[in-house]
């Protein structure tokens, strides 16, 4: 190690981060050319070909001519998980599984039932408890 310069490690360095930025831009485009389903079969295969036979500029000239719509789908991609996620939360955390609503949900309401006056103490106890087993 004491023969390889410090200035030949900086662009050793250099070269792989770019190799590795250059793979990870390639494989996003190829992702891409997949994820749209407004472009035609042919055109999915043109643009493979186009990146795979020439990648350099396959890549260079996807990333200028579709660049905004990549940017487009990646947010609607966003989108729809984050609303998938929200939606898997609401259920599983507020639903208790069986659409009801949780228990606290029912016996807030209970109380609020109670405190109205449209139950009786008695009433609100046996509902309590219904909820509760």
């Amino acid at each position: 190690m004491d023969d390889y310069p410090l200035l030949n490690v900086f662009w050793t360095m250099l070269w792989f981060f770019l190799w590795v930025m250059w793979l990870f831009l390639l494989f996003k485009v190829i992702t891409d050319i997949f994820r749209d389903h407004e472009m035609s079969g042919w055109g999915k295969a043109g643009w493979l070909i186009f990146c795979i036979l020439l990648p350099f500029l396959g890549v260079l000239v996807y990333v200028i001519a579709r660049g905004k719509s990549m940017t487009q789908r990646d947010l609607k991609q966003a989108k729809e998980n984050e609303a998938a996620f929200q939606s898997y939360i609401r259920k599983t955390a507020g639903a208790g599984g069986d659409g009801k609503g949780s228990s606290a949900d029912e016996l807030a309401r209970l109380a609020e039932l109670k405190d109205k006056g449209a139950i009786t103490n008695e009433e609100f106890e046996k509902a309590k408890a219904k909820v509760l087993s």
